[in-house]
């Protein structure tokens, strides 16, 4: 399919671009001991986040995973919100208490990272219940990955949302190893777009690796949703070139795999395609590398000056047994 609108088309090469570099500062990052805790990398996926969620409408939810720093940023929150959790600092969009795992960002009806794995999904069926009672033509967008389709909680959100026809759009994130399971060792029906039909959902399938085709699937679920109603599942089949999360050995998966994969990049797919078309030239990628570098630096110093919290309010929303009786 030949693009057209160049506009378009440099906004989505601009936007991979500030999560690949984002991510790749996190891993630095990291390694430096600046960001503790949990990391789980988007890099190899971001085809599907950036393509995805320029269908939403700002009166839209996104409900996401833990490895949901892109769909934090590319929703709006700011990059300097996001370091600035990630380090703990109180700055951060979750006050420094969440990091990497929950994002949260109710201004931009951004309902969090989730650390559980398909807590997100009864989540969004419910916000999709609020909407559907008050009658506003809203859409949840729920994110997971194949690895959450193993659990109960999927089931039922999928069951729910059709039979009161919900307006739910469920957005699988196919990147086969779940944690570091090969998806034909971990689900019995791997053709995940089946699965969603056995509850009557209508359901499609698309190249997780070219932004284009995520965008067109979306946009075409979220009109589906706005116009006739009910929930709608997707399956953006993609691959992370990193480990699962910074502990992970990765001793699951072939390496030479992992190398075909990458050779699918959708940052560089989409840059030979667009420079073919003659949308973008050398300087543009230049400018968009920079501007992206001058983000990220300066998310990094915001971050770096935050603060930490008192330790007099560190009991603040934490609710202990005594308190909960209390409370009762």
């Amino acid at each position: 399919e030949v693009m057209t609108d160049q506009g378009l088309a440099r906004e989505l090469l601009r936007d991979m671009i500030r999560v690949r570099r984002m991510e790749e500062k996190c891993a630095e990052l990291y390694s430096a001991g600046k960001i503790r805790g949990f990391l789980h990398l988007y890099i190899g996926e971001e085809g599907v986040a950036t393509g995805s969620l320029r269908a939403l409408g700002a009166d839209d939810a996104v409900v996401a995973t833990y490895r949901e720093h892109a769909h934090a940023l590319l929703r709006g929150v700011p990059m300097t919100k996001i370091m600035a959790e990630m380090f703990g600092k109180q700055e951060g969009c979750s006050g420094g208490r969440g990091g990497s795992m929950h994002l949260f960002d109710a201004s931009r009806r951004f309902y969090g990272g989730n650390a559980i794995v398909a807590g997100g999904l009864p989540l969004a069926t419910g916000l999709a219940f609020a909407d559907a009672q008050l009658k506003r033509n809203r859409v949840t967008a729920c994110y997971f990955g194949e690895g959450a389709i193993a659990e109960g909680a999927f089931h039922e959100s999928m069951n729910m949302a059709e039979l009161w026809q919900l307006p739910v759009l469920f957005c699988c994130e196919n990147n086969r190893y779940a944690m570091g399971t090969a998806i034909d060792r971990e689900l019995s029906q791997v053709d995940l777009t089946a699965k969603a039909e056995s509850y009557r959902v209508p359901a499609a399938s698309a190249d997780g690796m070219d932004v284009l085709a995520c965008n067109a699937v979306m946009r075409q679920a979220v009109e589906h949703i706005r116009t006739k109603g009910g929930p709608f599942f997707i399956e953006f089949r993609t691959y992370r070139f990193r480990p699962h999360s910074m502990f992970d050995p990765e001793l699951y998966r072939d390496k030479a795999e992992v190398q075909t994969w990458r050779e699918r990049d959708p940052i560089r797919l989409f840059t030979e395609k667009c420079t073919a078309e003659g949308l973008v030239n050398d300087d543009d990628i230049a400018a968009m590398e920079q501007a992206a570098a001058t983000e990220i630096a300066e998310a990094v110093d915001y971050a770096e000056a935050g603060t930490w919290e008192d330790v007099e309010t560190l009991g603040r929303h934490v609710t202990t047994p005594a308190a909960a009786e209390g409370a009762a």
